[in-house]
């Protein structure tokens, strides 16, 4: 991910295969890696394995064509066999290779001639020349130019070292490189992870323009950093912000220090700078969260605070000294109270990440069904490709969130969609045909959780999905978990867990309460059953003083 030239799935899948240990192995791959020359990537891999002898057409090619185990790969091959073969000098040589890639019959009649008689002259016989010409050609027609592929491979090379050798710094600059792009963005994200490197949220007070590389301190580390470095999300990644009134901002920040609270962030902010919808989308993304981590109210107090910038700004641009004893203590007296309001429930905050992100960030609404998954033999969207990579076509379990659809219609009338399907690994399109988009088109306009039983195949680079069955996700794991255990840092939390388990109700679930006590843990085994399911799990997660909430 990220490897210049290497990072589509069929590449990695060919690297992994090949055990590249040289760089003529990596021009080899990039130079294979198109229609037609990839039908010989089995072969050239079997060849250096040493699982298949290699063919190198005459006694007098096996110079040519050693590196690349007998397979014609470079246009520089076919010049050179037709110049040690048959003669031709540099010049009618590339007047060959044109010809081949051209296919004009007339052309290649005559250079036939010419190759069998130049080869017959130097004592080759003449059914084995006319053989070679006829490989030669069908290898000709899409040989590529090896200084072309060596000069690609020598960047792969480049951005391998760089990624195997600073990856954060790495992956920091190809995110900032992608600034627009939420799926590339998405796609490094899932990178990071892999590597157990963490994405740090959006921070108003510590995020750049760009993605950067920032050190996580022992206690100040972000929740599941796993490294001494993490990359900070950009501000300007964040969608309808912008760079221009980003760097406003944080030109603010670097001069006058960080932003206190949300008032002194109000109190220095030029509202001529940042508008409305930039706020908005900052709150919503999570900009503000360590000034103030009720995102909602951040957000209902967004015209109040812009009205007292503008009132900010009127009094340091009036240069008069008045009742309150200047702007500054002016700007003081006239501070707002912001609103009281509780925070947006985790779906609907999660929901409303994913619109100012193009993806979940702080969380995924399917993380709560994680343990369960498993049980209904779900594929992880992320590993998809790598599934099918061996298999024409296969049915596969989904589960995800529908994050966007296109629907159309047919030329007979009945209506179809794409659905872009996300889960924690990655997003998909599936394609749902009238019958099943007819079924299941109350479920897809829920935001919910679904589970997809599709079929899928592998055409390329692209992924076929197709949905044969939909449900609602709550439905199939309805009775696949029997127990929830909840981690107390103390018991202040208890009185908000009692009220969200009665509002769940009654039911088959066991609930168990681990409470520090000292040097003692103490569990707590409640005495009734509740109705136990994921949206209940992730709520009771993002109460304040429950440090973990695991179920099985």
């Amino acid at each position: 991910m990220g490897v210049f030239q290497l990072e589509s799935t069929g590449m990695r899948d060919a690297l992994r295969r090949m055990r590249a240990d040289s760089f003529g192995d990596i021009v080899a791959l990039v130079a294979l890696y198109r229609p037609g020359p990839m039908d010989n990537i089995p072969r050239y891999i079997a060849c250096k394995h040493g699982e298949e002898t290699p063919d190198y057409l005459y006694p007098s090619l096996e110079g040519i064509l050693k590196e690349t185990f007998g397979v014609i790969i470079y246009q520089e091959q076919v010049m050179e066999i037709a110049r040690v073969l048959s003669g031709y000098s540099l010049g009618a040589a590339d007047l060959l290779r044109r010809a081949m890639g051209k296919k004009i019959k007339s052309e290649m009649d005559a250079q036939r001639q010419a190759f069998v008689d130049g080869a017959v002259a130097r004592e080759v016989p003449k059914s084995r020349a006319a053989h070679i010409f006829d490989l030669v050609a069908k290898f000709a027609g899409y040989g590529f130019n090896k200084s072309h592929a060596a000069a690609y491979a020598l960047v792969a090379y480049q951005t391998a070292y760089l990624k195997a050798n600073h990856p954060v710094e790495f992956i920091a600059a190809s995110m900032s490189l992608e600034l627009g792009n939420t799926d590339k963005i998405n796609g490094f994200r899932r990178e990071l992870d892999r590597l157990g490197i963490a994405l740090l949220p959006p921070d108003i007070n510590r995020s750049g323009v760009e993605f950067t590389v920032e050190e996580i301190s022992e206690k100040g580390g972000e929740k599941g950093s796993e490294g001494r470095r993490g990359v900070r999300y950009a501000l300007a990644a964040i969608k309808n912000v912008g760079a221009q009134a980003m760097r406003a901002l944080i030109d603010e920040r670097e001069t006058n220090g960080p932003f206190a609270d949300l008032l002194d962030f109000a109190r220095r902010l030029d509202p001529r700078a940042v508008n409305r919808r930039q706020l908005e989308n900052l709150a919503i993304a999570g900009a503000f969260d360590r000034l103030d981590a009720n995102r909602a109210r951040v957000f209902a107090a967004i015209e109040t605070l812009l009205r007292f910038a503008n009132a900010a700004v009127a009094e340091r641009e009036s240069n008069q000294v008045n009742l309150f004893g200047g702007a500054k203590a002016a700007a003081k007296a006239l501070a707002p109270m912001l609103p009281k309001t509780d925070d947006w429930p985790v779906m609907e905050r999660l929901r409303r990440e994913y619109d100012a992100l193009g993806f979940y960030l702080s969380a995924h609404p399917l993380e709560a069904y994680a343990a369960r998954l498993d049980r209904i033999d779900v594929t992880p969207i992320g590993g998809l490709a790598e599934h099918l990579m061996r298999r024409d076509m296969t049915s596969v379990n989904l589960a995800g969130v529908s994050v966007g659809r296109q629907e159309r219609r047919s030329s007979k009338g009945g209506r179809y969609a794409f659905v872009q399907l996300s889960d924690q690994s990655g997003t998909v399109e599936v394609a749902f045909f009238s019958e099943v988009l007819a079924a299941t088109r109350e479920f897809l306009d829920t935001g919910r959780p679904l589970f997809v039983a599709a079929d899928a195949r592998l055409e390329g680079e692209s992924l076929r999905v197709t949905a044969r069955e939909v449900r609602l996700l709550d439905d199939v794991v309805r009775d696949a978990a029997t127990e929830l255990t909840l981690r107390l840092a103390d018991g202040g939390p208890i009185e908000r867990l009692r009220a969200m388990l009665e509002k769940a109700g009654r039911g088959r679930g066991r609930v168990i309460l681990l409470v520090e006590d000292g040097a003692r843990e103490i569990a707590l085994t409640l005495p009734d059953g509740y109705a136990i399911d994921p949206t209940l799990s992730l709520e009771l997660g993002a109460i304040p003083g429950i440090v973990e909430v695991s179920e099985r």
